[in-house]
């Protein structure tokens, strides 16, 4: 496997992103041991893994967490060790969860560059797992990955987001100054690493998951993505700034969104409400839905890098948008949800659906409630209509 040096064993005596940037080698073994300690964490842990024991007694269940994680951890001395260990849990993830995992066009990106892989976001943590999966097996050096900081809220979720090479992206900062520091800051760390560093980076097209399936890149990250060019160069062309970035589409489909019903149930909320109430512990709950909940088929495409002759970020988001949808792969879940909406029969591709397909869409159709089902049907719908031109707004 290539790897780039992801750290120097001593701290540097200037850091100017060392309060976003992913965790160095030098400083994995002392956040472990933290994390082995941290209360909050291992009642997290035991609430999942252990929920009786954590019922009746707390002591002992954190105890045995507490144990687990120190003897998982062993000898875990550099990010790529930490990372090593998770792979293995991928590839359990991958056979337990998924019926098949495609990747295509990574052969055709240069193995010994730098990107910034900008990808369409339907699952908090496993669309740049997937990613990252997706470039150990071609023997590649995994991403540093943008997180915001509102899934942040707990100290033991930020180091291990940090230990996985995640850097933190301001979404929390408050008043015009503060957040365009905050975002001069997050864009000259991101050409810093796929410029000077030569690592890979991986964010979403926007802020938050596309919870009714529809993929659409803000162009305001592009607008960000372009200010430490700027800053260096008053004089930088703006399609310049962008391609040193090396910036590749990355669209990720996946047949079945575990999530689905959470997601269907905050836009019938929003619909109805005018608003949605996130419970404390969901982002998490989010995440573990996503990892160990049955996708279906999934499949991962890598476009080509987006070149200098781009004039404005709504260019360069207009041609995200078509890398990402031309990319995107509709199952037969997406015809499925279109043919029970009864929204534009014709691009229903009936020869590609099978009874099985039919049958296990049927069934998971029939465990969403009724107010529920439109929502949950248009997330599915929504990338057919996507790919074909015909979205409305």
């Amino acid at each position: 496997m290539t790897h780039h040096n992801n750290a120097s064993t001593d701290p540097m005596p200037s850091d100017p992103w060392a309060d976003i940037r992913p965790y160095m080698d030098h400083e994995v073994a002392d956040v472990l041991a933290k994390l082995s300690r941290d209360n909050e964490l291992l009642n997290a842990l035991t609430r999942f893994r252990l929920p009786r024991l954590a019922r009746w007694a707390p002591p002992l269940a954190r105890a045995m967490a507490s144990h687990a994680v120190r003897r998982e951890v062993k000898d875990v001395t550099s990010v790529r060790e930490f990372q090593m260990r998770i792979a293995s849990y991928m590839v359990r993830m991958i056979r337990t969860t998924t019926d098949a995992f495609e990747v295509t066009g990574l052969d055709k990106l240069d193995p010994a560059s730098a990107y910034l892989f900008i990808g369409n976001h339907r699952d908090i943590s496993l669309d740049p797992a997937f990613v990252n999966y997706a470039l150990y097996q071609a023997d590649r050096d995994t991403v540093r990955i943008a997180i915001g900081d509102n899934l942040l809220k707990k100290p033991y979720v930020t180091d291990l987001m940090r230990l996985n090479k995640s850097f933190i992206v301001p979404r929390s900062a408050r008043g015009k100054r503060a957040m365009l520091a905050a975002y001069q800051k997050l864009s000259a760390y991101i050409r810093h690493s796929v410029t000077e560093d030569q690592h890979s980076i991986w964010m979403a097209q926007r802020e938050g998951r596309a919870k009714n399936g529809i993929d659409r890149t803000d162009p305001a990250i592009i607008k960000m993505l372009t200010i430490a060019s700027r800053t260096s160069n008053r004089d930088v062309q703006f399609g310049d700034a962008i391609a040193e970035l090396k910036l590749v589409p990355v669209s990720i489909s996946y047949e079945y969104d575990p999530c689905d019903l959470q997601k269907a149930q905050e836009l019938h909320d929003i619909d109805t409400k005018g608003h949605y109430a996130k419970s404390e512990f969901e982002d998490i709950s989010s995440i573990v839905a996503g990892i160990t909940g049955t996708k279906g088929r999934v499949q991962l495409r890598f476009g080509t890098p987006v070149g200098a002759d781009m004039a404005t970020p709504d260019e360069v988001a207009a041609e995200i948008d078509r890398q990402v949808i031309g990319g995107y792969r509709l199952f037969p879940s997406h015809y499925l949800a279109l043919e029970a909406l009864g929204d534009a029969p014709e691009l229903v591709a009936r020869r590609t659906i099978t009874r099985e397909d039919r049958d296990r869409f049927n069934e998971r159709l029939a465990s969403v409630p009724e107010a529920l089902r439109p929502y949950w049907l248009a997330q599915y719908a929504n990338p057919v209509k996507h790919k074909a031109g015909r979205l409305t707004h």
